[in-house]
């Protein structure tokens, strides 16, 4: 079951995160919110952040809690 967050205007948005090499050999995982749970869904926040909401659009954002 993926983490999951309901914005202020009730859409309902499921946590997803794929991992990529960057130019530097590094990998980073990407993590990004979509409103169907598909594959690379992420049951649960990623360690040190926490969800925000964009005022304009609704649309939720991971942010690192400070």
């Amino acid at each position: 079951m993926a983490y999951s967050y309901k914005n202020s205007r009730g859409v309902q948005y499921y946590l997803h995160g794929r991992t990529r090499t960057v130019a530097n050999g590094k990998k980073v995982t990407l993590h990004f919110f979509a409103k169907a749970e598909g594959e690379g869904a992420v049951g649960s926040l990623p360690e040190g952040y926490t969800v925000i909401e964009s005022a304009r659009t609704g649309l939720p954002i991971l942010k690192k809690k400070a």
